[in-house]
Protein backbone atom coordinates (compact mmCIF):
# COMPACT_ATOMS: atom_id res chain seq x y z
CA UNK A 1 0.00 0.00 0.00
CA UNK A 2 1.42 3.48 -0.93
CA UNK A 3 2.79 5.84 1.85
CA UNK A 4 -0.24 8.21 0.94
CA UNK A 5 -3.07 5.56 1.46
CA UNK A 6 -1.28 4.80 4.63
CA UNK A 7 -0.85 8.42 5.69
CA UNK A 8 -4.60 8.90 4.90
CA UNK A 9 -6.15 6.17 7.17
CA UNK A 10 -3.90 7.38 9.72
CA UNK A 11 -5.44 11.19 9.54
CA UNK A 12 -8.94 9.78 9.64
CA UNK A 13 -8.87 8.18 12.88
CA UNK A 14 -6.98 10.99 14.26
CA UNK A 15 -9.43 13.54 12.75
CA UNK A 16 -12.43 11.60 14.00
CA UNK A 17 -10.83 11.37 17.47
CA UNK A 18 -10.10 14.72 17.73
CA UNK A 19 -12.19 17.00 14.73
CA UNK A 20 -15.07 18.94 14.73
CA UNK A 21 -16.29 15.99 11.80
CA UNK A 22 -20.44 16.19 12.49
CA UNK A 23 -22.87 18.43 10.99
CA UNK A 24 -24.30 21.76 12.63
CA UNK A 25 -27.60 21.44 12.68
CA UNK A 26 -28.65 18.19 11.36
CA UNK A 27 -29.06 15.27 13.74
CA UNK A 28 -30.36 11.56 13.54
CA UNK A 29 -33.67 12.63 14.31
CA UNK A 30 -33.34 10.09 17.36
CA UNK A 31 -34.66 12.96 19.84
CA UNK A 32 -38.07 12.71 17.67
CA UNK A 33 -38.79 9.11 18.30
CA UNK A 34 -39.69 8.19 21.91
CA UNK A 35 -41.49 6.05 23.85
CA UNK A 36 -44.72 5.54 26.23
CA UNK A 37 -43.12 3.76 28.94
CA UNK A 38 -45.12 0.70 30.33
CA UNK A 39 -45.28 1.32 34.38
CA UNK A 40 -46.56 -2.28 34.76
CA UNK A 41 -44.20 -4.38 32.67
CA UNK A 42 -45.34 -7.54 33.70
CA UNK A 43 -42.18 -9.27 32.91
CA UNK A 44 -38.68 -9.94 34.63
CA UNK A 45 -35.61 -8.40 33.73
CA UNK A 46 -33.49 -11.12 33.81
CA UNK A 47 -35.72 -12.55 30.98
CA UNK A 48 -34.64 -9.95 28.30
CA UNK A 49 -33.35 -11.55 25.56
CA UNK A 50 -30.79 -9.46 22.95
CA UNK A 51 -30.38 -12.43 21.20
CA UNK A 52 -31.55 -12.66 17.55
CA UNK A 53 -30.79 -13.95 13.79
CA UNK A 54 -29.18 -12.15 11.16
CA UNK A 55 -28.65 -13.56 7.72
CA UNK A 56 -28.15 -17.21 9.60
CA UNK A 57 -25.91 -15.87 12.13
CA UNK A 58 -27.11 -16.41 15.41
CA UNK A 59 -26.05 -13.59 17.58
CA UNK A 60 -26.22 -12.54 21.21
CA UNK A 61 -26.99 -9.26 20.38
CA UNK A 62 -28.33 -6.86 17.70
CA UNK A 63 -25.40 -4.70 17.84
CA UNK A 64 -22.67 -4.01 15.06
CA UNK A 65 -19.09 -2.58 15.14
CA UNK A 66 -19.71 -0.61 11.80
CA UNK A 67 -16.54 -0.30 9.27
CA UNK A 68 -14.33 2.05 10.69
CA UNK A 69 -10.65 1.75 9.68
CA UNK A 70 -7.77 -1.02 8.23
CA UNK A 71 -4.62 -0.13 6.53
CA UNK A 72 -3.12 1.97 8.59
CA UNK A 73 -0.64 1.09 12.19
CA UNK A 74 -2.87 2.17 14.39
CA UNK A 75 -5.80 0.75 12.66
CA UNK A 76 -4.01 -3.03 13.55
CA UNK A 77 -4.62 -2.35 17.19
CA UNK A 78 -7.86 -0.93 16.76
CA UNK A 79 -9.46 -3.42 15.05
CA UNK A 80 -7.57 -6.57 17.27
CA UNK A 81 -9.37 -4.76 20.48
CA UNK A 82 -12.25 -4.69 18.71
CA UNK A 83 -12.20 -8.23 17.09
CA UNK A 84 -11.62 -9.44 20.57
CA UNK A 85 -14.11 -7.37 22.33
CA UNK A 86 -16.74 -8.64 20.09
CA UNK A 87 -15.97 -11.93 20.21
CA UNK A 88 -16.73 -11.87 24.41
CA UNK A 89 -19.64 -9.91 23.80
CA UNK A 90 -21.07 -11.22 20.87
CA UNK A 91 -21.33 -8.43 18.43
CA UNK A 92 -20.89 -8.49 14.69
CA UNK A 93 -17.63 -6.77 13.08
CA UNK A 94 -17.59 -4.89 9.91
CA UNK A 95 -13.84 -3.85 8.76
CA UNK A 96 -13.09 -0.77 6.79
CA UNK A 97 -12.29 -0.31 3.50
CA UNK A 98 -10.34 -3.53 2.05
CA UNK A 99 -9.22 -1.72 -1.12
CA UNK A 100 -5.63 -1.50 0.70
CA UNK A 101 -4.90 -5.17 1.67
CA UNK A 102 -5.25 -5.64 -2.24
CA UNK A 103 -2.84 -2.71 -3.43
CA UNK A 104 -0.11 -3.63 -1.47
CA UNK A 105 0.61 -6.90 1.17
CA UNK A 106 2.08 -4.68 4.38
CA UNK A 107 -0.68 -3.96 6.17
CA UNK A 108 -2.59 -7.28 5.73
CA UNK A 109 -3.02 -8.10 9.13
CA UNK A 110 -4.40 -5.03 10.12
CA UNK A 111 -7.48 -6.64 8.70
CA UNK A 112 -7.10 -10.29 9.68
CA UNK A 113 -8.68 -10.65 12.76
CA UNK A 114 -10.42 -13.69 12.59
CA UNK A 115 -7.92 -15.12 15.08
CA UNK A 116 -9.17 -13.01 17.73
CA UNK A 117 -12.46 -13.64 16.67
CA UNK A 118 -13.44 -17.38 15.77
CA UNK A 119 -17.41 -17.17 16.00
CA UNK A 120 -17.78 -13.53 14.91
CA UNK A 121 -19.44 -12.66 11.36
CA UNK A 122 -16.68 -10.58 9.56
CA UNK A 123 -17.63 -8.17 7.00
CA UNK A 124 -15.54 -7.18 4.64
CA UNK A 125 -15.85 -3.93 3.30
CA UNK A 126 -15.62 -2.02 -0.32
CA UNK A 127 -16.13 0.77 -1.57
CA UNK A 128 -18.89 0.62 -4.63
CA UNK A 129 -17.09 2.99 -6.56
CA UNK A 130 -13.89 0.57 -6.90
CA UNK A 131 -16.12 -1.58 -9.38
CA UNK A 132 -15.14 0.99 -12.05
CA UNK A 133 -11.64 1.36 -11.15
CA UNK A 134 -10.89 -2.46 -11.56
CA UNK A 135 -11.97 -3.87 -8.85
CA UNK A 136 -14.38 -7.34 -9.70
CA UNK A 137 -15.31 -10.25 -8.83
CA UNK A 138 -11.73 -11.49 -8.46
CA UNK A 139 -10.45 -8.99 -6.66
CA UNK A 140 -13.37 -9.29 -4.28
CA UNK A 141 -13.14 -12.51 -4.03
CA UNK A 142 -9.73 -11.91 -2.83
CA UNK A 143 -10.58 -9.95 0.04
CA UNK A 144 -12.76 -12.53 1.03
CA UNK A 145 -10.18 -14.96 1.26
CA UNK A 146 -7.54 -13.16 2.93
CA UNK A 147 -10.09 -11.35 5.69
CA UNK A 148 -11.94 -14.56 6.43
CA UNK A 149 -14.95 -12.30 6.34
CA UNK A 150 -18.90 -14.32 5.95
CA UNK A 151 -20.56 -11.25 4.48
CA UNK A 152 -18.99 -8.17 2.02
CA UNK A 153 -20.56 -4.54 1.79
CA UNK A 154 -19.96 -1.70 -0.52
CA UNK A 155 -20.10 1.37 0.93
CA UNK A 156 -21.38 4.00 -1.17
CA UNK A 157 -19.79 7.67 -0.64
CA UNK A 158 -19.85 9.93 -3.45
CA UNK A 159 -19.68 13.01 -1.82
CA UNK A 160 -16.64 11.88 0.40
CA UNK A 161 -14.84 11.10 -2.80
CA UNK A 162 -15.38 14.80 -4.52
CA UNK A 163 -13.93 16.09 -1.52
CA UNK A 164 -11.10 13.74 -1.14
CA UNK A 165 -7.86 14.61 -2.77
CA UNK A 166 -7.49 12.05 -5.63
CA UNK A 167 -10.65 10.92 -5.08
CA UNK A 168 -13.06 7.92 -7.59
CA UNK A 169 -15.82 9.69 -8.69
CA UNK A 170 -17.15 7.71 -11.72
CA UNK A 171 -20.27 5.97 -10.01
CA UNK A 172 -21.96 5.42 -13.16
CA UNK A 173 -23.69 2.52 -14.06
CA UNK A 174 -22.25 1.08 -10.51
CA UNK A 175 -26.19 -1.19 -10.10
CA UNK A 176 -25.57 -3.63 -12.94
CA UNK A 177 -22.37 -4.02 -11.69
CA UNK A 178 -22.98 -4.85 -8.10
CA UNK A 179 -25.75 -6.87 -9.54
CA UNK A 180 -23.29 -8.81 -11.27
CA UNK A 181 -21.17 -9.19 -8.24
CA UNK A 182 -24.28 -10.58 -5.88
CA UNK A 183 -24.76 -12.95 -8.43
CA UNK A 184 -21.25 -14.43 -8.49
CA UNK A 185 -19.82 -13.96 -5.07
CA UNK A 186 -21.13 -16.98 -2.37
CA UNK A 187 -21.21 -14.81 0.44
CA UNK A 188 -24.39 -12.22 1.14
CA UNK A 189 -23.37 -8.26 -0.22
CA UNK A 190 -25.30 -5.92 1.60
CA UNK A 191 -24.83 -2.38 0.76
CA UNK A 192 -24.10 0.54 3.31
CA UNK A 193 -23.83 4.37 2.86
CA UNK A 194 -21.07 6.04 5.21
CA UNK A 195 -22.96 8.63 6.74
CA UNK A 196 -25.40 10.67 4.49
CA UNK A 197 -28.16 8.09 4.69
CA UNK A 198 -30.37 5.99 1.47
CA UNK A 199 -34.15 6.43 1.36
CA UNK A 200 -36.27 4.14 0.11
CA UNK A 201 -36.34 4.30 -3.82
CA UNK A 202 -33.03 3.67 -3.92
CA UNK A 203 -33.01 0.73 -1.54
CA UNK A 204 -35.92 -0.62 -3.84
CA UNK A 205 -33.30 -0.61 -6.74
CA UNK A 206 -30.27 -2.25 -4.39
CA UNK A 207 -32.80 -4.93 -3.21
CA UNK A 208 -34.03 -5.81 -6.96
CA UNK A 209 -30.52 -6.14 -7.55
CA UNK A 210 -30.21 -8.84 -5.32
CA UNK A 211 -28.26 -7.24 -2.31
CA UNK A 212 -28.97 -9.20 0.72
CA UNK A 213 -29.02 -6.17 3.54
CA UNK A 214 -28.72 -2.43 4.07
CA UNK A 215 -27.18 -0.10 6.37
CA UNK A 216 -28.93 3.04 5.84
CA UNK A 217 -25.54 5.13 7.69
CA UNK A 218 -27.69 7.91 8.28
CA UNK A 219 -26.95 11.96 8.51
CA UNK A 220 -26.59 13.38 12.14
CA UNK A 221 -23.13 11.43 13.30
CA UNK A 222 -19.92 11.61 11.56
CA UNK A 223 -19.80 13.64 7.91
CA UNK A 224 -17.22 12.35 5.66
CA UNK A 225 -17.14 16.14 3.72
CA UNK A 226 -16.42 17.66 7.17
CA UNK A 227 -13.66 14.54 7.54
CA UNK A 228 -11.96 15.39 3.90
CA UNK A 229 -12.44 19.25 4.63
CA UNK A 230 -10.30 18.81 7.26
CA UNK A 231 -7.61 17.18 5.51
CA UNK A 232 -7.63 19.05 2.08
CA UNK A 233 -5.31 21.64 1.10
CA UNK A 234 -7.19 22.51 -1.52
CA UNK A 235 -9.36 25.83 -0.56
CA UNK A 236 -12.27 25.62 -3.21
CA UNK A 237 -12.84 22.12 -2.06
CA UNK A 238 -12.48 22.58 1.60
CA UNK A 239 -14.94 25.59 0.62
CA UNK A 240 -17.32 23.54 -0.78
CA UNK A 241 -17.46 21.37 1.97
CA UNK A 242 -18.56 23.45 3.97
CA UNK A 243 -21.87 23.70 2.18
CA UNK A 244 -22.10 20.34 2.87
CA UNK A 245 -22.01 20.22 6.70
CA UNK A 246 -25.56 19.38 6.96
CA UNK A 247 -26.43 17.61 3.93
CA UNK A 248 -27.55 14.42 4.27
CA UNK A 249 -31.12 11.74 5.42
CA UNK A 250 -31.04 11.67 9.21
CA UNK A 251 -30.86 8.23 10.77
CA UNK A 252 -34.65 8.17 11.46
CA UNK A 253 -35.83 9.30 8.36
CA UNK A 254 -33.93 6.77 6.46
CA UNK A 255 -34.56 3.97 8.49
CA UNK A 256 -38.27 4.53 8.14
CA UNK A 257 -38.04 5.03 4.36
CA UNK A 258 -36.34 2.09 3.93
CA UNK A 259 -38.27 0.12 5.67
CA UNK A 260 -41.49 1.56 4.13
CA UNK A 261 -40.29 0.39 0.92
CA UNK A 262 -38.34 -2.59 1.53
CA UNK A 263 -39.88 -5.64 3.86
CA UNK A 264 -38.21 -8.47 2.92
CA UNK A 265 -34.49 -7.79 3.85
CA UNK A 266 -32.33 -6.72 6.69
CA UNK A 267 -31.99 -3.20 7.84
CA UNK A 268 -29.33 -1.63 9.30
CA UNK A 269 -29.42 1.44 11.18
CA UNK A 270 -26.20 3.33 11.80
CA UNK A 271 -25.16 7.19 11.30
CA UNK A 272 -24.55 8.62 14.78
CA UNK A 273 -25.86 5.87 17.51
CA UNK A 274 -24.24 6.41 20.71
CA UNK A 275 -26.61 4.76 22.99
CA UNK A 276 -28.65 1.45 23.71
CA UNK A 277 -31.27 3.51 23.89
CA UNK A 278 -30.77 4.79 20.34
CA UNK A 279 -30.25 1.22 19.27
CA UNK A 280 -33.74 0.64 21.17
CA UNK A 281 -35.50 3.37 19.17
CA UNK A 282 -34.03 2.60 15.86
CA UNK A 283 -35.55 -1.01 16.35
CA UNK A 284 -38.36 -0.56 16.91
CA UNK A 285 -39.02 1.80 14.00
CA UNK A 286 -37.58 -0.79 11.28
CA UNK A 287 -33.98 -1.88 12.01
CA UNK A 288 -32.69 -5.21 12.31
CA UNK A 289 -29.14 -4.36 13.81
CA UNK A 290 -27.81 -1.07 15.01
CA UNK A 291 -23.86 -0.26 14.31
CA UNK A 292 -21.89 1.89 16.04
CA UNK A 293 -18.32 3.38 15.02
CA UNK A 294 -17.32 6.69 16.56
CA UNK A 295 -19.12 6.42 19.55
CA UNK A 296 -16.90 3.44 20.39
CA UNK A 297 -13.29 4.66 18.00
CA UNK A 298 -11.96 5.98 21.31
CA UNK A 299 -11.85 2.94 24.07
CA UNK A 300 -10.77 0.71 20.77
CA UNK A 301 -7.57 2.54 20.56
CA UNK A 302 -7.28 2.60 24.40
CA UNK A 303 -7.83 -0.75 25.42
CA UNK A 304 -10.33 -4.21 25.70
CA UNK A 305 -11.23 -3.64 29.11
CA UNK A 306 -12.43 -0.03 28.38
CA UNK A 307 -14.13 -1.38 25.27
CA UNK A 308 -15.71 -4.17 26.97
CA UNK A 309 -17.21 -1.83 29.53
CA UNK A 310 -18.87 0.41 27.29
CA UNK A 311 -20.22 -2.47 25.55
CA UNK A 312 -21.74 -3.59 28.34
CA UNK A 313 -23.46 -0.43 29.10
CA UNK A 314 -24.71 -0.15 25.19
CA UNK A 315 -26.31 -3.50 25.87
CA UNK A 316 -27.75 -2.75 29.51
CA UNK A 317 -29.19 0.31 28.23
CA UNK A 318 -31.06 -1.69 25.27
CA UNK A 319 -32.28 -3.73 28.12
CA UNK A 320 -33.63 -1.35 30.11
CA UNK A 321 -35.73 0.17 27.28
CA UNK A 322 -37.10 -3.47 26.76
CA UNK A 323 -37.49 -4.08 30.06
CA UNK A 324 -39.70 -0.84 30.87
CA UNK A 325 -41.51 -1.28 27.57
CA UNK A 326 -42.78 -4.99 28.99
CA UNK A 327 -41.10 -6.83 25.33
CA UNK A 328 -39.12 -9.92 26.19
CA UNK A 329 -36.90 -10.33 23.03
CA UNK A 330 -36.30 -7.93 19.94
CA UNK A 331 -39.14 -9.78 17.82
CA UNK A 332 -41.15 -8.17 20.19
CA UNK A 333 -39.59 -4.75 20.29
CA UNK A 334 -40.04 -4.88 16.86
CA UNK A 335 -43.45 -5.02 16.93
CA UNK A 336 -44.12 -2.46 20.03
CA UNK A 337 -46.93 -0.10 19.81
CA UNK A 338 -45.23 2.08 22.47
CA UNK A 339 -43.17 4.19 19.72
CA UNK A 340 -43.94 7.54 19.25
CA UNK A 341 -42.19 9.76 15.74
CA UNK A 342 -42.82 13.37 16.39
Amino acid sequence: MSDSINKRKAEHIELCLTGQVTGKTISTGMESVRFVHNALPEIDFNDVSLAQSFLGFKRKTPFLISSMTGGAELAETINRNLAIAAEERGWTFALGSTRALVENEEYRPSFQIREYAPTVPIVANLGAVQLNYGFGVEKCQQIIEITDADLLVLHLNAIQEVIQTGGDTNFSNLLGKIETLVEKLDIPVGIKEVGWGIDGTVANQLRDAGIAFIDVAGAGGTSWSQVEKLRSQDKIKKEAAEAFVDWGIPTVESIVSVRDHVTDIPVIASGGMKTGLDAAKAIAIGADMVGFARSILRESTESVEKLLDLMETRELELQMAMFALGVQDINELKQTNRVIIS
